[in-house]
């Protein structure tokens, strides 16, 4: 490369800048990322990103993106004002798209694309394409950052703010916005946009504390961790998922539950919960005086006994120490329990999603025995009237209905 980067590299006024914001205009338009042609130049990524969009100065007075043309482009993943040139020329000619994605080595959806989004409408209702009206038109969508839907309609930001107070997921939002106004796209978003609106620093559309209102809790987003590994602690031989029938694992078939405990405050507490695989439809159990096997026991057995036969069919659950009785539980309401494979929490997905449903409710730290029974049927029901995706947007309280009508 004939550029080299400066050796002096103290403040000299902005004009010896000027071939390396060329360079770094150029190795932009060839596809390179702002940060390499940063570093290939020799200057900070701050820099780079003011000669991109722009900035503010001191006295207030907006300064625009840096405007440079370059003398030899070379190849680039962007079009150009002679591959728009060209592209006039040949449908002029009558010549199809794919014959001029050919010609210009392009995808014939990126010639398609561009002949849709920049052509011109002309006074008689047709249309024509003109290749410099359409870097034009390209020109004035690149620069960033762009406003953003939730930032420009107060509506829209209302409408996801009331939701998140409510503990809907963004994807339950989103799919919401589409259901209520179907015919206003300026109302569709979807639900990266939310979590974007949440995380990212500087956008400002919704109050960041509403970042707490997601499962998570969180007001950063990181990668989820690994669950840490459960041990066997049972005298009578367990029944692994493995030997569970067929019918349960694909969840055609209703009946078929998945348990597990969330634990409460230095491990003092615990709420028991069940999910219905096909259905997800959730119970809790309610656990005031600790969590041993005789109370988890007696606690699963009156839940279930509430339920009608046809949805009594099977019991998975981890391989934790409170079903330690689960011969005797199986004894009492002849359903059998399958135990997962140890550190597999996959094999109850339901489960693992619900209770991180409910540390909304119930936070880690929190002494769960203060919780009524009339307070855990509240959650549940609360749970148990949210859309899912997963059932078609439907929630569980209206697949159980169905199926105990039937």
């Amino acid at each position: 490369m004939a550029f080299e980067i400066r050796k002096e590299r103290r403040w000299q006024g902005p004009r010896p800048l000027v071939r390396e914001r060329e360079e770094y205009f150029r190795l932009m338009d060839q596809g390179v990322s702002s940060r390499e042609a940063c570093r290939i130049v020799g200057v900070d990524r701050r820099t780079g990103r003011r000669w991109r969009n722009g900035y503010t100065r001191s006295d207030s007075k907006r300064r625009p993106p840096v405007s440079v043309v370059v003398s030899d482009p070379g190849p680039s993943r962007h079009l150009r004002v002679s591959d728009r040139i060209h592209i006039a020329d040949r449908l002029r000619e009558k010549a199809s798209i794919r014959t001029i994605a050919a010609e210009l080595g392009r995808s014939p959806s990126t010639i398609s694309r561009e002949v849709r989004r920049n052509r011109t409408v002309l006074t008689n209702g047709n249309w024509g394409y003109r290749p410099h009206a359409a870097q034009h038109r390209a020109d004035q969508r690149r620069p960033r950052p762009k406003p953003r839907k939730i930032g420009q309609f107060p509506e829209l930001r209302t409408f996801v703010q009331e939701r998140l107070d409510k503990r809907w997921s963004p994807e339950q939002i989103c799919r919401s916005l589409r259901t209520n106004f179907p015919d206003r796209p300026e109302m569709h978003v979807v639900h990266e946009t939310v979590y974007q609106a949440l995380y990212v620093q500087g956008r400002g559309e919704l109050r960041r504390e509403l970042a707490r209102a997601l499962r998570t809790g969180r007001l950063r987003r990181k990668p989820r961790r690994q669950a840490q590994q459960r041990h066997t602690r049972f005298r009578e031989p367990m029944v692994m998922i493995s030997e569970r029938p067929a019918e349960a694992a694909d969840r055609a078939v209703p009946g078929h539950w998945e348990g597990d405990l969330i634990i409460g405050k230095n491990g003092a507490s615990a709420i028991g919960t069940l999910v219905e695989r096909s259905t997800r439809y959730v119970m809790l159990l309610h656990l005031p005086d600790g969590r041993g096997t005789t109370l988890v026991r007696d606690a699963l057995i009156e839940t279930i006994q509430t339920l009608p036969a046809h949805l009594k069919r099977s019991l998975t659950w981890d391989q934790g120490s409170e079903m330690g009785r689960h011969h005797e539980f199986t004894i009492a309401t002849d359903i059998p329990v399958y135990f997962c494979d140890p550190a597999s929490p996959w094999q109850r997905g339901s489960n693992e999603n619900t209770n991180g449903l409910l540390r909304q409710y119930f936070p880690k730290g929190t002494d769960l025995a203060q919780y009524s029974r009339e307070h855990l049927n509240t959650v549940a029901a609360e749970l148990n009237g949210r859309p899912r995706k997963t059932l078609g947007w439907e929630t569980p309280a209206e697949r159980m209905h169905k199926l105990l009508a039937a």
